[in-house]
């Protein structure tokens, strides 16, 4: 039992490092772990790996919010977060973002784990009947979401259109031998992150003074929205191809909540926070669920254990409490840490310097997996561009989610027509 205890606090150490690091994904950590699995498991169990493997994603999916709220510098999981957490940032109210953001991923995780029991009896059943259909699940879903996001014709156009050029982009870059790790983190770079600091640097803005004050108390409509976080978190692990983005409109809807009005927001990033970590968790364990790994961590986690069983469950479970526990304590010490050296920082020049590292970051990578550089440079340049259009625009960016859904609707629809 130490031994995992010990796994657990070294897999939260790995995943702090990586979330606190824009641009790195905690799949990459996972790849590189996976393939010294070889090495490591003449010493280590497979089981001691796991646990290292479900606390690293689990401290990555909450520690990431604090370089995308703060640096406005996205994973997967936090792009849709960034423009209503930038808008705090710039109200000075970073310590609060950092608060809501932690307390809406802490929440979401317990209340996943005392849905398990109700999970673990439908999804099987859900799962087998509804497999058949994902493709039309995934196209039916896909269109009403656009719908719900846009405000007339003309935005509804245009979404379905960014949604589709998206989506051709996705299917081709994941038709090429390159690790689908490289080519997620330059189009993801791309796509939510350097295009929107590149549309930033229009406004020749600084960033405030950070108030060392906050006021966050717990209300019905919180626990609402950090309830509607953890539900919908699972349903997003159940559907393949559907990310954050899409599930923030579920979670919006189920808790009223939205990213517009101010009074608003703090709900909006409770529920974004909540789906963002219960996603990550529900992707883990529905290997044990319905047999089918969620995620690139569940994936590497199938190939380290032939069958996962209840023990398993048990332990992971156990790993993911105390992993979102320290790192609840950590993001908060980390976010008001960092906090504190943003205030009167020059933005333009803090954006620039993001944008470099999130380059550099990348073509280490690129290099490190023998990727095509001239390939990877061109679908760089080809997502920033595509990720530069919502702004003029005036559309959000969750219509570029294409990139992952497209693919997953003509994979399913290859698989069952």
């Amino acid at each position: 039992m130490i031994e995992l205890v010990i796994a657990c606090f070294i897999g939260i150490l790995i995943g702090t490092t990586t979330g606190m690091i824009p641009g790195i994904h905690v799949n990459t950590a996972g790849a590189i772990i996976f393939a010294s699995s070889g090495l490591l498991l003449g010493f280590l169990s497979p089981e001691f790996l796991c646990v290292m493997l479900v606390s690293m994603s689990i401290a990555h999916a909450l520690i990431e919010f604090i370089p995308s709220m703060l640096l406005g510098v996205p994973q997967e999981g936090t792009a849709t977060s960034i423009l209503p957490g930038h808008r705090m940032v710039l109200q000075g109210r970073s310590k609060e973002v950092i608060r809501i953001v932690s307390v809406g991923g802490f929440g979401a995780i317990l209340i996943t784990i005392l849905m398990l029991p109700i999970f673990t009896i439908t999804l099987p059943i859900l799962h087998d009947l509804t497999k058949p259909y994902t493709w039309i699940i995934l196209l039916s879903a896909s269109i009403y979401l656009t719908h719900k996001l846009t405000a007339n014709f003309r935005d509804f156009l245009w979404s379905l259109l960014l949604f589709c050029l998206s989506g051709i982009l996705g299917w081709i870059l994941f038709q090429t031998p390159i690790s689908s790790g490289v080519t997620l983190m330059c189009t993801f770079s791309g796509l939510f992150g350097i295009s929107t600091i590149l549309f930033s640097l229009n406004d020749s803005s600084t960033i405030p003074h950070q108030n060392p004050f906050y006021d966050l108390n717990i209300d019905f409509n919180k626990f609402k929205s950090i309830f509607a976080g953890g539900i919908t978190g699972a349903i997003l692990g159940f559907l393949p191809g559907f990310g954050p983005a899409q599930g923030t409109v579920i979670a919006q809807s189920v808790s009223g909540a939205s990213d517009i009005n101010d009074d608003d927001t703090v709900n909006f990033l409770l529920a974004t926070s909540g789906l963002n970590i219960s996603d990550c968790l529900f992707s883990l364990i529905a290997i044990y669920i319905i047999g089918n790994p969620r995620s690139g961590i569940a994936v590497y986690m199938s190939y380290l254990l032939f069958e996962m069983g209840a023990n398993h469950l048990l332990i992971f479970i156990f790993a993911s409490l105390l992993a979102v526990s320290v790192s609840l304590v950590l993001s908060l010490k980390l976010g008001d840490s960092f906090s504190k050296l943003m205030g009167g920082v020059d933005y333009r020049k803090l954006s620039i310097g993001v944008i470099i590292l999130q380059i550099v970051i990348l073509y280490i990578f690129i290099f490190y997996y023998q990727a095509p550089v001239f390939y990877m440079t061109l679908a760089l340049i080809t997502s920033t561009a595509m990720g530069m259009l919502p702004h003029y625009i005036g559309l959000g960016k969750s219509h570029l989610m294409g990139i992952l859904i497209i693919p997953a609707i003509i994979i399913y629809m290859q698989m069952f027509i």
